[in-house]
């Protein structure tokens, strides 16, 4: 399993290849959140990735706009 930085740091990546690719975007939220992202996902919600339609699954709603690349 990779560690906690090493996820945090592909979170970074992926949305800084996303802003870039759509030449649109704030890459600071991506980039200032990863980490808060990661421990979410890792140790509070409730998810299944292998079963994405899980009537039960937390949701994680940003409602900063210019964030949504997180």
């Amino acid at each position: 399993m990779s560690s906690r930085k090493e996820l945090a740091n592909a979170i970074r990546v992926l949305s800084m290849d996303a802003v870039q690719k759509a030449k649109s975007g704030h890459p600071g939220a991506p980039m200032g959140m990863a980490d808060i992202a990661e421990v979410l996902w890792r140790d509070f919600l409730k998810h299944n990735p292998t079963d994405p339609n899980w009537p039960d699954r937390d949701r994680f709603v940003l409602s900063n706009g210019h964030g949504s690349m997180l």
